[in-house]
């Protein structure tokens, strides 16, 4: 799976709603962590290799950038002792490196972009493992506190009044599970416009080309006449 759609996936899971419509809620919030656990795991994994990429990537950026400054300190200087062709070699060089460094440029965004989604999915399974987890521990209290006062029930009364008094128990406990999911869909849905410009922006910035238009490298002979007109008017 591409890590866009693997992000799509990943941000776009709603626990609550997985886990509304299950017909076993026990076995599915254990399948659930199970799942959870090993994709947190491996984006962990993935996320280091990530960031290891976008490390190199800004370097080679920086450093194609340190060398363009470089070549124009020598242009301006071999301009100003005369050297015309120097001059013009000098900026022939930085004309290249300028076309390398909107490559380089590109490859870093498309890196950035992919740590951002290796973050955010990161923190959203951290998120969803926590509602799953909160939700375990609620599934086995519930059913304790049920247990617990079934059996008080049977011993204090007859078994219809204690299956009475079970069924309303479980009545108030759901009722207030539910309010609890209504609330939270509620929360979802305001996020959703934010979620879907979140994944354009950086679906944008994952499919960055370099070679932009506004980004065109001027010829040598453009460099060296803007050189000559700072000269004449210092």
């Amino acid at each position: 799976m591409g890590i866009l759609s693997r992000f799509r996936g990943v941000m776009k899971a709603n626990v609550n709603s997985l886990l509304a419509r299950a017909e076993d809620p026990e076995k599915t919030v254990n399948e659930y962590m199970r799942s959870l656990s090993s994709d947190l795991g491996q984006v962990k994994a993935e996320t280091a290799a990530v960031l290891s990429e976008e490390s190199r990537a800004k370097r080679a950026l920086d450093e194609c950038s340190a060398e363009m400054k470089k070549l124009q300190r020598y242009a301006e200087k071999s301009a100003e002792s005369g050297d015309e062709d120097q001059a013009r070699s000098f900026l022939e060089k930085k004309v290249k490196q300028t076309e390398k460094w909107n490559e380089l440029q590109a490859a870093y965004e498309r890196a950035s972009a992919k740590a951002k989604m290796m973050k955010h999915m990161n923190e959203k399974l951290v998120a969803d493992l926590g509602q799953v987890e909160a939700r375990h521990t609620e599934l086995k209290g519930r059913m304790a506190e049920a247990k617990s006062k079934q059996q008080a029930n049977e011993r204090n009364a007859s078994a219809g009044k204690a299956n009475a008094a079970f069924q309303a128990m479980e009545k108030k406990a759901n009722q207030a599970l539910n309010e609890a999911e209504a609330l939270a869909e509620l929360r979802a849905g305001k996020q959703e416009d934010e979620l879907d410009e979140l994944i354009a922006q950086l679906e944008r910035e994952m499919n960055a080309e370099a070679g932009n238009s506004d980004n065109k490298a001027p010829s040598a002979e453009e460099e060296l006449a803007a050189i000559h007109e700072k000269l004449k008017n210092n």
